[in-house]
């Protein structure tokens, strides 16, 4: 979902030179995960009013600007701070829209759960592989069931799944999102999958 982390460094390296081409390729690059991340984390009923696209380009317009300042004192990884500008964006645009419309935007029902054996592995196998048509028909479906059962998640647990499974982070860069140590968080992320499993009717595995 992101891009490599090597290509991201040398682009820092050269944005840290000066290389305005450099800053527009590294924040290109990181477009369409930011676009997913803000995607998932949208209120269905806001991503009817609200373009996701307009939020990450505000999130991006704040990153180049902000951007000397993360070259000068790098905290995190690159990736990591775009997602803390992307959810302090998703936020505040969350609570504006509360108050313009002067009610709450309730999640919608999520979809009935979807028995599907091995459903969880077989996406993980689709996922960088080069796709036949009837492949690419079979992941997109399987995608389709596996948000809609973590939608039935606590948030919690759908946190977690989503950072690990979606976004592909490692379990140290998630428990640096979460707060948490990284044995609370690989813990946070086995009971996660526990649920999941059990809404989608998979056998728990051990």
């Amino acid at each position: 979902m992101w891009p490599e982390a090597n290509e991201t460094q040398e682009l820092l390296l050269q944005a840290g030179r000066g290389e305005t081409a450099a800053v527009n390729r590294l924040l290109d690059k990181h477009r369409d995960a930011l676009r997913r991340v803000v995607e998932l984390r949208m209120d269905r009923k806001l991503a009817k009013r609200v373009d996701a696209s307009d939020i990450v380009q505000d999130v991006l317009l704040e990153a180049s600007q902000r951007l000397a300042d993360y070259l000068r004192e790098p905290k995190m990884p690159f990736k990591l701070w775009l997602r803390h500008l992307a959810m302090d964006r998703v936020i505040e645009t969350h609570r504006h829209h509360r108050v313009a419309a002067r009610r709450s935007l309730d999640r919608e029902q999520a979809f009935p759960a979807i028995p599907d054996q091995s459903s969880l592995d077989l996406l993980a196998q689709l996922r960088d592989q080069e796709l036949t048509p009837a492949a690419a028909t079979i992941r997109k479906e399987l995608e389709q069931r596996f948000l809609a059962a973590v939608e039935q998640l606590d948030d919690e647990d759908r946190e977690i799944v989503l950072l690990r499974h979606v976004e592909h982070l490692t379990n140290s860069e998630a428990a640096d999102l979460l707060g948490l140590t990284p044995p609370a968080a690989g813990m946070r992320h086995l009971r996660a999958l526990r649920r999941l499993r059990a809404v989608l009717g998979e056998p728990s595995q051990p």
